[in-house]
């Protein structure tokens, strides 16, 4: 049988194709359809989303000030936007692959030659020449724009990055500034306890010093006081690192946070989620999208390996002019010419090939684990947050009547005791019990604000992503903006 060109290069391309059995990626998306939570998330009372300055709504002008200058000056922000810049950069290289490619080139050299060789080359001869390369290589399977389109899909999951990272320090702040309140909080009801402490020590000298009661008790209320004293000196402890962390998340020194004004209690929001929580998280959570992202550009990255299996055509063309020694350069017959079309065929590579594709199948499985597990982890924080900020409204009422009945009940007893008719102990119990009541209240009050700014997390702070999460219309919206500028 006669092997005609034709013939030979479709049983090489079928080669090619046969080459691919056995790999594919085994990874698959899981829709958020998918995923068990409304009876979770119901039972709230509907509410808007987030908006994108979601802090501003507790209306603590410090703490707008605070997450501003955190946003403007801190160092992760910075290295966010470097990494956007870089991928931004790569996709761009990879755009610029796609287009031809032309080059301009001049030379003079002068070589000496011996007299005895022929002309025109005999003696100092100097060449003259200029000329302008074209290339091109002919996209047949789609390669290089599936390559574009990868590196564009990185580009944008990098923007995403960068909108979670602003995300996650807003909340970081947030939360520091309410930690902060806290340890002032802490350190006025240990200031309180102290004040109890030093009245009961001085009424219990004056009991003493009338013969009611004995030494020995005398000596239980200093100790008292003393631990009293104590307590207040560890909560003053705990405001100063509270500023410093407040500092660098502005990415400032230390010396910043002592401006820092003591923070008033946030007014958070009631417990409250959005209707069409289960619809739009996917859309709103800025750690779902640019996972999304990734997929699509391993996805495409798979198609651009894919690529690499079939036969090619490149096209180089070579025109300029050329002269030895005096003769003039842009003479008619110095002129040449040069177009060379060139067809790459992949024979036998050592399972190169099979390799990148395997590689490029195994990131698309990762991209979509990641996914999926993003996605779990999305509808499971806002879960969580809810369920915590349930029970925390809860223990919320019970608490404060506590408190309430344990300052009551501390009262009673310092006016039986000073009267005579009670005992110190008893007083001494009841001002713990009190003590522990407002710690208690002021811890809740703290993990309340926390569980809130959690769920504003959890929700997406406001993100809302602007096109829909396909390369086609990415690549369409990067054009369309190229072409306006």
């Amino acid at each position: 049988m006669k092997m005609t060109p034709l013939w030979l290069a479709s049983a090489i391309l079928l080669g090619g194709c046969a080459d691919l059995n056995g790999l594919a990626p085994q990874g698959r998306l899981r829709p958020e359809q998918d995923i068990a939570a409304r009876a979770s998330l119901a039972g709230v009372q509907p509410a808007p989303w987030p908006n994108s300055d979601w802090w501003r709504t507790l209306g603590d002008g410090a703490l707008d000030a605070l997450i501003g200058e955190a946003l403007r000056d801190n160092p992760d922000l910075a290295a966010a936007d470097a990494r956007v810049r870089l991928a931004t950069a790569q996709a761009g290289s990879a755009e610029a692959a796609r287009y031809p490619t032309l080059d301009a080139k001049a030379s003079f050299p002068g070589t000496p030659f011996p007299d005895d060789f022929p002309k025109p080359f005999a003696g100092y001869t100097s060449a003259k020449q200029a000329n302008l390369t074209a290339g091109y290589v002919f996209d047949l399977w789609g390669g290089q724009r599936a390559a574009w389109e990868a590196a564009l899909g990185q580009q944008r999951a990098a923007e995403v990055d960068g909108e979670a990272a602003r995300l996650t320090l807003s909340t970081r702040v947030a939360q520091t500034y309410a930690d902060l309140e806290y340890a002032f909080a802490a350190h006025d009801i240990a200031l309180a306890d102290l004040d109890r402490a030093q009245k009961l020590l001085d009424l219990t000298r004056q009991r003493v010093q009338a013969g009611i009661d004995s030494v020995a008790l005398l000596r239980q209320a200093e100790s008292t006081q003393a631990g009293a004293e104590q307590k207040q000196a560890q909560t003053a402890q705990r405001i100063e690192p509270g500023r410093t962390q407040l500092a660098a998340l502005r990415g400032q020194g230390p010396d910043r946070g002592l401006t820092i004004e003591r923070p008033q209690a946030l007014n958070v929001a009631e417990l409250a989620v959005p209707e069409d929580l289960p619809a739009e998280l996917v859309g709103r959570r800025p750690d779902i999208v640019a996972a999304r992202w990734r997929v699509e550009a391993a996805r495409r990255g798979i198609d651009a390996a894919k690529a690499q299996f079939f036969p090619n055509i490149n096209l180089t063309a070579v025109f300029g002019v050329m002269s030895l020694k005096g003769a003039d350069l842009f003479d008619s017959t110095s002129r040449f010419g040069l177009v060379t079309p060139a067809i790459s065929l992949p024979i036998f590579d050592g399972g190169r090939l099979r390799s990148n594709l395997a590689g490029r199948d195994a990131d698309y499985d990762l991209a979509i684990a990641q996914y999926n597990k993003t996605l779990v982890g999305a509808f499971n924080e806002v879960a969580d947050s809810l369920s915590h900020l349930r029970s925390l409204e809860t223990q919320r009422a019970a608490q404060q009547r506590s408190r309430a009945s344990a300052q009551q009940a501390w009262e009673l007893s310092t006016q039986r005791y000073r009267n005579g008719v009670g005992g110190y102990l008893e007083v001494l119990v009841l001002q713990q019990a009190l003590h522990q009541a407002e710690d208690r209240l002021a811890d809740i009050e703290n993990q309340r604000v926390a569980a809130s700014i959690n769920l504003v997390r959890a929700l997406g702070g406001g993100y809302r992503a602007e096109t829909p999460v396909s390369l086609s219309a990415a690549a369409t919206d990067t054009r369309a903006t190229a072409k306006e500028n």
